[in-house]
């Protein structure tokens, strides 16, 4: 694959709930510093988002702590980081850029692919002007290589697309009132809302919430057991229901 010479990054980069979260680890800025450079180097290589030194050689931890000038001990730790976001995978030892495609202008992208074809296609019929035996011999090789090219492509826009049907999209504040008005529940949609919209929508453990009403929906069994323990020893309430505040500490995010 010929390089790019750049990589598309957005002016939000740094308003993204993921880079905020890992910015507040420690060694944040380091992890922060070390996925822009994984993003340049998945633009050199030009793979959809693979990284490696070669096509056959994928990058170990330690090669990328030679390469980047980072001791391996935090890039060890970024790689976990990223892979626990989704924002990397790993494939028979190669690191894998998730939505590379999306992220990326796909138009520059397949201009370069393109050039590649062409060049390919000249070189085959410079082949043929030499000897039309070995010219075919390296007509079907090359035609091999552009139907594995373009089975990979699909396969990565196949992929694509799964992530994109599964991402996770955070709840608007409205919208956590009316499922919280529909189960009639005792959780505080603002509260409930605000804890988590101000978190990055990460639990304690680091890992994104993918499912925001089953969140809630274990929100609201720890508010009635808490609340049914409040009713064994504090008596009945005014209002016939336990006072989850009071004498209640939870980890909410850990749910």
């Amino acid at each position: 694959m010929r390089e790019v010479q750049w990589v598309k990054l957005s002016t939000d980069l740094f308003k993204n709930p993921k880079i905020n979260y890992l910015r507040r680890l420690p060694e944040g800025d380091r992890l922060a510093l070390i996925w822009v450079m994984l993003l340049t180097l998945a633009g050199r290589c030009n793979a959809g988002g693979a990284i490696f030194l070669t096509e056959n050689t994928p990058y170990t931890p330690k090669m990328l702590a030679d390469e980047l000038g980072i001791r391996e001990k935090v890039i060890l730790s970024a790689l976990s980081h990223f892979e626990q976001l989704d924002m990397i995978r790993q494939d028979s030892g190669y690191i894998i850029l998730t939505g590379w495609e999306e992220q990326q202008n796909t138009e520059g992208l397949e201009k370069i692919r393109e050039q590649n074809r062409l060049r390919k296609q000249k070189q085959r019929e410079n082949q043929k002007l030499h000897t039309s035996r070995d010219s075919h011999a390296a007509d079907i090789d090359i035609e091999r290589e552009e139907d594995k090219e373009k089975e990979i492509k699909k396969e990565s826009e196949e992929k694509t697309a799964a992530k994109k049907a599964k991402r996770f999209v955070p709840p608007t504040l409205d919208e956590v009132k009316d499922y919280c008005m529909t189960r009639k529940s005792t959780v505080d949609p603002v509260r409930f809302w605000e804890y988590f919209d101000t978190g990055g929508w990460v639990d304690s453990g680091g890992n994104p919430v993918r499912n925001w009403k089953q969140k809630l929906i274990t929100w609201e069994n720890h508010t009635k057991e808490k609340g049914n323990e409040s009713n064994d020893t504090t008596g009945d309430n005014h209002d016939g229901h336990a006072e989850w505040n009071i004498n209640y500490t939870f980890d909410a995010r850990a749910l």
